[in-house]
């Protein structure tokens, strides 16, 4: 039982990592926005290099504790998150099709995570 507290644990950390790694997508779509080298630009994509770093460093703590292969394919969750901060922050429509799409990656994810190794 202890082994499943602590597996649960660094697969909610791996999640909140991804979460944390989707944000760069804003960063990186508000700099496109902007004239380049002006200081908006310059402060998101400083925003982006700086969490594409934090990331890094994080996901070879996360690949100590998690299989490549699980970790890996937990990835594509980031495409769920890319939907959900498309929504709030730019107003980008979820269609049927996005949430079809959507799903099948969640259910890929759990098809990879729930195999037993």
């Amino acid at each position: 039982m202890e082994k499943q507290k602590v597996k649960t644990k660094y697969f909610l950390l791996l999640h909140a990592l991804l979460a944390f790694y989707s944000v760069e997508a804003i960063f990186s779509k508000l700099a496109a926005g902007q004239p380049i080298f002006s200081l908006k630009f310059l402060l998101f994509y400083g925003l982006v290099l700086g969490s594409l770093g934090c990331y890094a460093i994080l996901w070879q703590q996360i690949l100590k504790k998690i299989p490549l292969t699980v970790a890996y394919a937990n990835k594509a969750v980031t495409i769920v998150w890319g939907l959900i901060w498309g929504l709030l922050f730019f107003g980008e429509p979820i269609t049927v099709g996005k949430v079809i799409g959507s799903l099948l990656i969640i259910a890929g994810v759990m098809v990879v995570v729930t195999d037993d190794e």
